[in-house]
């Protein structure tokens, strides 16, 4: 069959069906703001589902003749940047008499079509402004966005499901003070905890949570890795990607990595293994967070997050043996959709999690459980340290379940179970 018309099938089938099916998000996307929407995120995070919310609401005015939605990784496709002007050939010929400019474009994992950019930019200057596009690539979206596109697009970053987002998905009311709605709630965070926050997984047999998980990642290292970066040692990749999910929420050292290769007799340059980490950012498998410093000296200390903490636990089998850390790795992600700046700070004797510079150097501590004095009293020492370097009279402590409040040498301590945190 010829693409022309393969295409013309894709356009009309999707005019055929019937309104998607999906539970709104949280995020609500502008539909007429006359600029190229961007979603960027990892893979299986809910972008296109975003995109299905937009196209029903923009049904209850537009005619859905109006709307085009091609997914660039349907394989039948196959189409080369040069070949992109088809679809608007194609969607012309199904509607001669449709006034192209009121249309809306939607283009899912646009990524996927080398130089894709050119082609956006020419129909937003001369078909139509209202156009949508996602990618699971930052670093080739921000990179193209920021030499073809400039002052052109609005760009949103999607991340898995958020506690408050899962609880909506799961239809468990949001309710802080009733007995049993509480019991809920916290029930679903201990699940939460465990799943991470893809969307599919909400509506999956939690027996084959773990092997979807994994499902996930492996697509991400073959896809998104080695056949998009054409990354040819593999035994290296997969040992580096081992130890850096492996030290989720931890300092991570490139040279320590590049030392432990060595000696298990496995060739690879330094510079590859920054470029690898590099890679793994841009597709968001992991964030790096940086530690909050002046020194020039010091700018490489960096810690470690996962995008998401079941597929952790899907790989490593380590947060579930480590809450304390999975919940650091929650809140991280948490303060990331939330927008916010964020750092680390250490002295020489002690460890804030979060400084919060958004919130006016907001120091952040997080631990599963402050009841024992010990734990106490070693994160309220990050924690007061940190106040103290930045000038602050206020701290938060997030903790899994235990509440209190109280003041320190005039430093006010908020300690606060995450449900509520996150919730209220």
């Amino acid at each position: 069959m010829k693409k022309k018309e393969l295409i013309k099938q894709v356009i009309r089938s999707f005019h055929l069906a019937q309104k998607f099916d999906v539970i709104s998000r949280d995020i609500e996307l502008p539909i007429d703001s006359g600029k190229i929407i961007t979603l960027i995120g990892a893979r299986r995070s809910g972008k296109t589902y975003i995109l299905y919310d937009v196209i029903n609401r923009l049904q209850e005015s537009v005619a859905k003749e109006q709307i085009v939605f091609i997914n660039f990784e349907d394989e039948r496709l196959d189409l080369k940047v040069d070949e992109l002007d088809l679809i608007l050939q194609s969607y012309k010929e199904l509607y001669p008499n449709l006034d192209l400019s009121n249309s809306y474009l939607f283009f899912d994992e646009i990524q996927n079509i080398d130089g894709w950019e050119k082609f956006v930019r020419r129909i937003y200057d001369s078909v139509t402004i209202n156009i949508f596009i996602t990618g699971s690539n930052a670093k080739l979206l921000s990179s193209e966005i920021a030499s073809s596109l400039r002052g052109r697009s609005l760009s949103f970053t999607i991340y898995p499901l958020s506690f408050k987002e899962y609880l909506h998905f799961k239809k468990v009311p949001i309710e802080l003070y009733g007995f049993n709605e509480l019991a809920k709630i916290k029930s679903e965070f201990l699940n939460y905890l465990q799943d991470g926050g893809f969307p599919e997984l909400v509506f999956l047999d939690k027996r084959y949570h773990i092997k979807v998980l994994q499902e996930y990642f492996n697509v991400m290292i073959y896809k998104d890795l080695i056949e998009r970066y054409k990354i040819g040692n593999i035994t290296a990749l997969k040992f580096f990607l081992k130890r850096i999910i492996a030290s989720s929420t931890k300092e991570v050292s490139i040279n320590k990595i590049y030392n432990e290769l060595k000696s298990n007799g496995i060739k690879i340059g330094k510079n590859s293994l920054y470029d690898y980490l590099e890679y793994i950012q841009a597709i968001f498998l992991v964030h790096v967070l940086h530690k909050y410093t002046n020194k020039v000296t010091e700018l490489g200390e960096k810690k470690v997050y996962a995008i998401d903490t079941g597929l952790v636990n899907a790989i490593e089998f380590s947060f579930s043996k480590n809450m304390g850390k999975a919940l650091e790795n929650m809140v991280f992600l948490e303060l990331k959709r939330r927008g916010e700046e964020i750092y680390y700070h250490t002295t020489t004797n002690s460890e804030c999690d979060f400084i919060v510079t958004s919130k006016d150097n907001l120091p952040l501590q997080v631990s599963w459980d402050i009841s024992e004095e010990t734990t106490k009293k070693r994160e309220l020492k990050g924690l007061l340290n940190a106040c103290r370097a930045f000038g602050q009279n206020r701290g938060v402590i997030v903790t899994a379940d235990y509440e209190d409040s109280f003041d320190v040498d005039g430093i006010e301590v908020e300690i606060i179970p995450f449900f509520k945190w996150v919730l209220e």
